[in-house]
């Protein structure tokens, strides 16, 4: 009862808030390009700047306490962007005739401390010691995991043709356990290196081969992870109360003292790997070691529930207005921890309360501007997003509409608004039609398209648009760029704010930087929606192959 009480008031704050700030829509009037809508938009409504901070104002709020996913505050940010969607004319795509699409959500654990024992023909079984030679992995598919096989060395876990690589030439891991080491080659172009570095991609791999369990090699102390054993991770969960677990079972990590126990007796001595393996240039042959390993882990699992908030803009074209274009945004943050002093909620303002407040009033411009776009267009705010993508990685695999329809995927995620930007970095945007189309709508309103500033990072494959780019959509994700100042202020955010709670509404942000950026980026859905052909991968791109994409060559 408090809880419905707390929501409807917050509800009715927030209400209040729109009612003095958001103008009365314009009027309907033709258009003929993007520029001609956004001149009309700002000058009917010359308070769009208060109608945006009033959105980060309200979710941003100490109220909300972060928005963590699966929170009861989440659950009123939901409903208050669900509001917010309706108030923009779109309709609900959510399930059951609503907005919002419920996401099963499983928090998961280590239940215990794990079993691994090796044995080998010539030697008494070996029990391996906990936090000395291994720490167990928690696995979201099953609470009880029991494996007893050979184990296969596999170097880094890679097969990249393109690069000529290939670590499991020469060896049958059908029925086996792999071990790997982390990392990729820095010689592969950072996304892709990016893509290839991930457990979860070693472990696809892994399955793929017949392998029926993974463990990672660390070659150094496992201290860290040994103290964080119990450490919680999110997934979304399936009817049976386990979670989603793509790939061959990762049952644990193994240290350098682990590795040398597991290497004793084979061709290839550890010392020799562990003197070249700082180095994932290195291509180990691959090989079946001597002993067995019998693994037993166990798994802990609590269950929750959130939702993703999905609102459509029918398309008015016979032909295309079948198909889709998504605008995608997250909308949780970090929550509130208990353990920290002082000031300890993460509101989220500029990650990612902004990229909302963008989402919806892109709505409003396309409500605002009378002409309807040609293919629908779904705004999407996706929940999860801080625990691993899950919320848009449960929307990829649970469309409510059929994925064969989305075209593609435009993310907003944490654009930084303290500075006036000069042009707008387009991660994606080499990859597929979508660069040339996102260039020239960008350009619309006075703002040039810049190349990915820090390639090392691999962003492009770390917000809720590359759950899309896995299901084969061409897909960017969109920050204000680094030019003129705004390199030295993407630094001060990062070093100062970047997931801290002082990441909140009182921030010096340019709120008519935040029209710019919606003004941009209605430009560059209001080309994609209208044009003529669907985006698609540009020929041989290395993601558009790899997921083999309903418009990939």
């Amino acid at each position: 009862m408090f809880r419905s009480v707390g929501a409807i008031a917050l509800m009715s704050f927030a209400g209040a808030a729109l009612a003095q700030t958001t103008p009365a829509p314009a009027p309907t009037a033709p258009a003929k390009d993007a520029k001609a809508i956004n001149d009309i938009v700002n000058a009917v409504l010359p308070d769009n700047q208060a109608a945006m901070k009033a959105h980060v104002m309200f979710l941003a709020s100490d109220a909300m306490r972060g928005r963590e996913a699966g929170s009861p505050e989440f659950d009123i940010a939901a409903e208050y962007v669900a509001a917010q969607f309706y108030a923009a004319g779109l309709r609900p795509a959510g399930d059951n005739g609503g907005y919002l699409q419920k996401v099963p959500l499983v928090t998961y654990r280590a239940a215990d401390k794990g079993d691994l024992v090796l044995t080998s023909k010539d030697a008494e079984p070996q029990r391996l010691v906990f936090g000395d030679d291994y720490v167990p992995s928690a696995y979201a598919g099953a609470a009880s995991t029991v494996i007893d096989a050979p184990v296969v060395f596999v170097g880094f876990g890679i097969v990249a043709p393109q690069y000529k690589r290939d670590d499991y030439a020469g060896v049958d891991v059908k029925g086996k356990i792999v071990a790997y080491l982390g990392g990729a080659p820095s010689s592969f172009q950072s996304e892709e290196r990016a893509h290839f570095s991930g457990g979860t991609t070693k472990a696809i791999y892994a399955q793929s081969r017949g392998a029926i369990g993974t463990i990672l090699i660390q070659p150094r102390p496992l201290g860290a992870a040994a103290q964080n054993l119990d450490r919680p991770r999110v997934t979304w969960g399936k009817p049976d109360g386990t979670g989603d677990a793509p790939g061959a079972p990762q049952l644990a990590t193994i240290s350098d003292m682990g590795a040398a126990k597991l290497f004793a007796g084979a061709k290839t001595p550890w010392e020799t790997i562990v003197k070249r393996a700082t180095n994932a240039e290195t291509k180990f042959k691959a090989e079946q070691l001597p002993g067995s390993l019998a693994i037993a882990v166990k798994t802990a699992f609590q269950q929750g529930m959130s939702s993703n908030i999905a609102g459509m803009l029918p398309g008015s074209d016979p032909k295309l207005g079948s198909e889709v274009v998504v605008l995608s945004a997250h909308l949780d943050h970090l929550g509130v921890r208990p353990d920290m002093k002082g000031d300890n909620i993460f509101n989220g303002a500029e990650d990612n309360a902004v990229g909302i407040a963008s989402l919806i009033e892109e709505a409003k411009r396309f409500k605002a501007s009378g002409k309807p776009p040609r293919r629908s267009i779904m705004f999407l705010a996706v929940t999860g997003e801080e625990k691993g993508l899950v919320g848009s990685d449960y929307f990829s695999k649970h469309p409510t509409v059929p994925m064969n329809r989305i075209v593609a995927d435009v993310n907003l995620d944490m654009p930084i608004l303290t500075y006036r930007f000069e042009d707008m970095t387009v991660f994606g945007a080499d990859r597929s039609t979508l660069g040339p189309i996102v260039s020239k709508a960008v350009a619309s309103v006075g703002v040039t398209m810049s190349p990915d500033p820090d390639p090392a990072q691999g962003i492009f494959v770390r917000s809720d648009h590359y759950r899309f780019v896995q299901q084969g959509v061409p897909s960017v994700f969109l920050w204000p760029g680094q030019a003129g100042p705004g390199k030295a202020a993407t630094a001060e955010f990062f070093a100062k704010r970047y997931h801290q709670p002082t990441d909140e509404i009182s921030q010096p942000i340019d709120w008519s930087q935040g029209i710019r950026f919606v003004d941009a980026n209605y430009a560059i859905a209001r080309e994609i929606a209208d044009g003529d052909q669907r985006p698609r991968w540009n020929k041989g791109d290395f993601f558009g192959l790899l997921y083999n994409g309903y418009g990939a060559k």
